[in-house]
């Protein structure tokens, strides 16, 4: 084989060489930049409200939307359809653009808003005349949880005798707010208050408000403790912070001692029992 046959066959297999690794370099890179390329998730239709949206509130078309949310980002209990929360009434307040789920809503069977939507099954809304000393100076707000204290007059002298007769009672409303003042600290100063009360507690409450006077006293939501009271009346409060009497000297025997004096004569004995 002549010189000039080999190297035609060298420029050949070179030739051919240089276009199979071209091809997997073509490869390789068309693969990379498909791995790259992220894979757009899967959506779904998820219910939030249109508007910032307070409890008690019955939702119209006008309230609420549909947002795409991931699979793994759908709330637990959440609509896909709009129609079905329509005249819904809500437990809670939603901010805007927060999903309605459905531990937000009131049961179906309740078909108007207001303060109707806002009691616990098994109990009743009662409204108590206040006033600004009752209300703490319109700190007591909607939400809060209060002890009540009643002042009664008992028997034939008319003995007033003060009583805490309900505990950790919850306020619905002030006047007609049924959502707390937005700002921390604003006061509310109403003359009317409504609590939700057991049946029982509401016969308690009704007498109190009518025969006596009524205080609230604010408490922590955190405390839950029960307490137990006697009341007070004027002895008893009377009596509170006063310091002890010091105790009447006695003898060794634990008799009170007596001192006599004896006079004879000129004479005087002091003798001592």
């Amino acid at each position: 084989m002549s010189k000039s046959s080999r190297a035609l066959i060298q420029i050949g297999l070179s030739l051919l060489l240089a276009a199979i690794a071209g091809v997997i370099i073509f490869m390789w890179t068309s693969g990379a930049s498909n791995r790259a390329v992220p894979q757009k998730a899967e959506t779904v239709p998820v219910v939030v409200a249109k508007v910032d949206v307070k409890r008690g509130v019955k939702l119209t078309s006008e309230m609420v939307e549909v947002r795409n949310y991931t699979k793994d980002s759908r709330p637990s209990g959440a609509f896909a359809d709009p129609a079905k929360l329509v005249n819904r009434v809500l437990n809670v307040q939603v901010a805007k653009n927060e999903a309605v789920t459905a531990t937000k809503l009131a049961d179906e069977s309740l078909v108007g808003g207001g303060v109707s939507a806002l009691i616990e099954p098994g109990k009743r809304a009662m409204a108590v005349k206040g006033n600004a000393v009752m209300g703490l100076s319109g700190f007591v707000r909607p939400g809060d949880r209060v002890d009540i204290i009643v002042t009664l007059v008992l028997g034939k002298d008319d003995i007033p005798v003060t009583k805490l007769v309900l505990e950790r009672v919850r306020v619905i409303a002030t006047g007609t707010q049924l959502q707390p003042p937005d700002e921390d600290g604003t006061t509310a100063s109403v003359d009317v208050y409504t609590l939700e009360l057991t049946p029982s507690q509401s016969e308690r409450l009704a007498l109190a408000s009518t025969q006596g006077t009524l205080h609230f006293a604010l408490r922590n939501e955190q405390d839950e403790e029960n307490i137990l009271t006697t009341g007070s009346d004027i002895p008893k409060t009377l009596a509170a912070l006063r310091p002890k009497s010091a105790p009447k000297s006695r003898t060794r025997s634990g008799k009170k001692s007596a001192r006599v004096e004896i006079i004879t004569g000129s004479t005087r004995t002091s003798v001592k029992f």
